[in-house]
């Protein structure tokens, strides 16, 4: 259940993510009134990371800020390792006992 649930929010925030960008470059585009840097880059934090790196190079949007070419990767990264943390606790450590079950032995 608390897969599910974290891969729904993940998903969520990452279409949330993808969408400011959109909306951003839109009103870029337009001259209208932006969204601010700081609420893209906590889209990264908050695991939008892939929705935010996707929409950056579809929308050709913020590429070559490196305040986003750096953290934005960083922030996923960082998902990342906290994501397989969470399964290795929440699996009670079976995880590791599978993977050592199936890689050869004496190596």
């Amino acid at each position: 259940m608390q897969y599910i649930l974290l891969f729904g929010y993940l998903l969520f925030i990452n279409i949330l993510a993808f969408i400011l960008f959109f909306i951003d470059k839109r009103h870029a585009v337009n001259h209208q009134t932006r969204i601010p840097e700081t609420v893209l880059l906590w889209m990264a934090r908050l695991g939008g990371g892939i929705g935010c790196i996707l929409a950056m190079y579809i929308f050709h949007h913020k590429k070559k800020k490196p305040n986003f070419m750096i953290r934005i990767p960083l922030w996923i990264i960082i998902w990342m390792f906290a994501i397989v943390l969470f399964i290795m606790i929440s699996d009670g450590g079976n995880l590791i006992e599978d993977f050592n079950a199936i890689s050869p032995k004496g190596e």
